[in-house]
């Protein structure tokens, strides 16, 4: 994970380049190749989560945080196609329940998949899972489905195991640790400044 001191576009590069970014092997900027009107879109950061125990929603919150107010913060059960169309990218953070994304998740992807489909190829994205143990089960559930879209991952997934295996843990309100919170602060503020800088 790149690091908060070394500024939030230069982390954005390096999500974008990778090791290229350090030899310089990047290639030029020449505006968007999307359809008409993505230049006068917002660059705004959408993220969109669900949370039963308040994990998820920490990391979100972390993450719109850090963003320098170029991200809006959007629960799924509220979230519309129109919010993603009108957003430059997407940050999804859920819960990882029974193997799987969250249902409220789930129902999000469902209700917005067929609108949106073939209308944001190319927009980058990233995910935060918060889960008892694996995180692996929820991660390529998400992944599978914005593949239909056509979206450009640009970071690593973010999974933070907060080790919740009885009943009584796993139902039970959840505490992220802080280094989990800084990660989650380092995307966002990432994936924002990538957005308004036109790197991704």
């Amino acid at each position: 994970m790149p690091r908060m001191e070394d500024g939030a576009d230069a982390i954005a590069f390096r999500l974008a380049y990778g090791a290229g970014a350090e030899k310089g092997l990047v290639p030029a900027f020449h505006g968007f190749a999307a359809g008409p009107g993505w230049a006068m879109m917002a660059r705004m950061l959408a993220i969109i989560w669900h949370s039963r125990t308040g994990a998820a929603r920490a990391l979100a919150e972390a993450a719109h945080a850090a963003s320098g107010g170029r991200s809006v913060l959007l629960a799924a059960g509220e979230a519309q196609p129109e919010h993603l169309l009108a957003a430059g990218g997407y940050l999804f953070a859920c819960p990882e329940n029974l193997g799987t994304m969250s249902g409220a998740m789930k129902e999000f992807f469902d209700r917005s998949y067929y609108p949106l489909l073939g209308q944001i190829e190319g927009r980058p994205y990233a995910t935060m899972i918060a889960a008892g143990s694996d995180g692996q089960g929820a991660q390529a559930q998400l992944d599978r489905i914005v593949t239909g879209w056509r979206l450009r991952r640009v970071a690593e997934p973010l999974i933070v195991n907060l080790g919740a295996q009885t009943p009584e843990a796993i139902l039970a309100p959840k505490i992220v640790p802080q280094t989990a919170l800084q990660s989650a602060a380092e995307l966002g503020a990432a994936l924002s400044e990538g957005l308004a800088t036109g790197v991704f």
